[in-house]
């Protein structure tokens, strides 16, 4: 903070101003009988000057913040005070200004790059080299690093399996707000341990339209259901399951859906809106799995499969209606699964619901001669 200027005593902020009675201390001008406690230049020319300070700065924490003396009355020349968001700012930009760079002098990159270059020129791999030369003193995590950063003479396109890689891609498209899983992770479904529980996710649509699939999987009986949704966000996810609970109702939604497993999507990151029905009641409990852990929802991961029959990867969703996404559920739930002893998703979802339920979810069984599971299905 800038020091205060008081009045009739600009910047002196000598600690015996206010009972001294010195004049004329410079000398330089004659006829001035005026207190020098009160002149600009006392504190350059005063020997006795002694600078004013305040105890609270002499002991942590060392800021005036919760001083009781009104700011506009003190005279104290340097004020600190402590703002806990810019203290965070300053630390996140040293944090990150540490971790930035490559962790290694001149010396000890040329010392490294004399043991590396030659064996990878023989051949070997980055983890054969770490572990023959602990002096190295890396990782092999750290070594790729430093090969693809060009910290030494070796480069990719010298490693043996590198070069074939593709670079992975890094998107965002997760839960942002972790209060959502409290209570909602996959440890928590096993401890559930439901008897009928079904699994969602989403299918996107490659590069040029933003709509994307909903599906719905009961491992119960393989059912599959999907429905076509014009941009993949909470209340478009929301939307589409309003409607489910109206077509089928709100006392018959919850024998059928009620307790759902899905991913960590971005669109799945409003559990309360999902679970609250039309009316305001809770119709469905949602749960998480873990993260890169797909697995645990493995039935509507292979189901995927056989959708990605009819609409290969790289496929546009743009002209794609819901009467499309229907059509190919329909082809889905009419091919006999081994693990289902040969029946069909449809075949077994009308003993264990009902056809008014089917009916109510735009699902119709397809004969077993006239299933396609190929993209002509669409055309």
């Amino acid at each position: 903070m800038q020091p205060k200027r008081v009045f009739h005593n600009p910047h002196n902020f000598c600690a015996k101003r206010f009972r001294c009675k010195r004049t004329n201390v410079c000398g330089k001008i004659l006829i001035c009988d005026a207190h020098c406690a009160s002149c600009i230049k006392c504190n350059q020319v005063c020997d006795a000057f002694i600078k004013e300070q305040c105890c609270r700065l002499d002991k942590a924490p060392y800021v005036c913040n919760g001083c009781p003396k009104p700011k506009s009355r003190c005279t104290v020349p340097h004020k600190y005070a402590y703002d806990a968001r810019f203290a965070q700012r300053k630390y996140e930009e040293l944090r990150t200004a540490s971790r930035a760079g490559v962790n290694l002098s001149r010396h000890d990159a040329l010392k490294m790059d004399a043991i590396v270059t030659p064996l990878i020129t023989q051949g070997q791999s980055p983890y054969a080299i770490v572990t023959n030369h602990p002096e190295l003193g890396v990782s092999v995590k750290t070594l790729y690093n430093y090969i693809d950063q060009g910290v030494l003479l070796s480069r990719n396109i010298d490693l043996k399996r590198k070069p074939r890689f593709k670079p992975r891609k890094h998107t965002k498209r997760g839960v942002r707000d972790r209060e959502a899983f409290i209570g909602r992770a996959y440890a928590d479904f096993q401890a559930l341990a439901p008897g009928r529980f079904f699994e969602m996710d989403t299918v996107l649509s490659a590069k040029g339209s933003n709509k994307c699939i909903l599906t719905f999987y009961i491992p119960e009986t393989g059912l599959f259901l999907g429905r076509l949704l014009n941009r993949c966000t909470e209340g478009a996810v929301k939307a589409a399951i309003d409607r489910m609970e109206q077509a089928l109702g709100t006392y018959r939604f919850p024998t059928v859906f009620g307790v759902c497993l899905t991913d960590r999507g971005s669109e799945f990151g409003d559990p309360d809106k999902l679970e609250t029905g039309v009316n305001g009641t809770q119709r469905m409990s949602v749960y998480y799995c873990d993260p890169m852990r797909s697995g645990q929802k493995g039935g509507i991961e292979e189901t995927h499969t056989l959708l990605r029959m009819i609409l290969p990867k790289g496929t546009v969703f743009t002209h794609l209606t819901q009467w499309d996404v229907r059509k190919c559920a329909d082809h889905i739930n009419s091919y006999p699964r081994e693990r289902l002893q040969g029946q069909t998703p449809c075949q077994l979802s009308l003993k264990k619901f009902g056809p008014e339920t089917l009916r109510a979810l735009q699902l119709k069984c397809i004969e077993p001669d006239d299933v396609t599971l190929t993209p002509k299905l669409l055309k």
